[in-house]
């Protein structure tokens, strides 16, 4: 029995600020994965209005997080998610794909690696609104086919949306880390080998398949799948290569 002239084992209790707490469900949205590195935050006249809170504090609570190194301020305008891997490292191997183009395969190999899995827990993990988002994009890719315009961007959103559907929040930031550090690359790709209309129903048909698996819920075949279109791809990047 606690002795009747003992202090209590308490602590005062102090009101969190406002914009700590919007702070946290901010944060908490981006470590959950619901905002990719690179993408903006709601503008600030929606989190005033979501929150029912006043603009100083929600300016505050966007410092808070700018600080936790978690978002930054765009040039553009408005506020955008930073990615979770330091950005040195990225640039540094950005640099190192442009000045030693070699390198690019090297990072393919690592993507086989991550994105095959990645596909893999998302045919466990994926939400219906992450289905949506993919069947949304490959839906697009079909448009393109029509007069042969470029899917590059719709190919990259895709592989992004993949890794979100993990709700695995360091497979999405590494994965896109790696994104950054090749769209340069890919781009080179695009141009020069991906240009006729067979080319691009193969690479439709390459992500359909991925898609398919994932609304099955078959987490090998999804691997499976994405496997075989980084081979692919891996293939194509050494047509580049020796093209240029």
């Amino acid at each position: 029995r606690r002795p009747p002239d003992a202090p209590m084992p308490f602590t005062p209790v102090r009101p969190k600020k406002i914009s700590s707490q919007i702070a946290d469900q901010i944060r908490e949205s981006i470590l959950a994965g619901e905002y990719a590195p690179g993408e903006r935050l709601p503008p600030e006249r929606e989190l005033i209005s979501a929150f029912g809170v006043s603009r100083p504090s929600v300016r505050e609570a966007l410092n808070l997080l700018a600080a936790m190194g978690l978002v930054e301020s765009n040039q553009g305008g408005g506020t955008v998610v930073r990615s979770l891997i330091d950005s040195q490292q990225g640039k540094a191997l950005r640099d190192l794909i442009r000045t030693t183009l070699d390198r690019a395969i090297e990072v393919i190999e690592v993507r086989k690696g991550m994105e095959s899995w990645a596909a893999y827990f998302a045919a466990q993990r994926a939400l219906p609104q992450d289905i949506h988002r993919m069947e949304e994009i490959l839906y697009r890719m079909e448009e393109n086919l029509v007069d042969l315009q470029s899917s590059e961007d719709l190919d990259a959103g895709l592989h992004l949306c993949i890794a979100r559907a993990t709700h695995n929040v360091i497979w999405l930031h590494m994965i896109q880390s790696l994104f950054e550090a090749m769209k340069e690359f890919q781009g080179g790709v695009w141009r020069v080998v991906y240009r006729t209309k067979r080319d691009y129903r193969l690479l439709y048909k390459h992500h359909a398949a991925i898609v398919a698996a994932i609304c099955d819920r078959d987490a090998d075949g999804a691997r499976q799948a994405m496997l075989n279109h980084l081979i692919f791809a891996e293939q194509r990047s050494y047509e580049y290569l020796a093209n240029l």
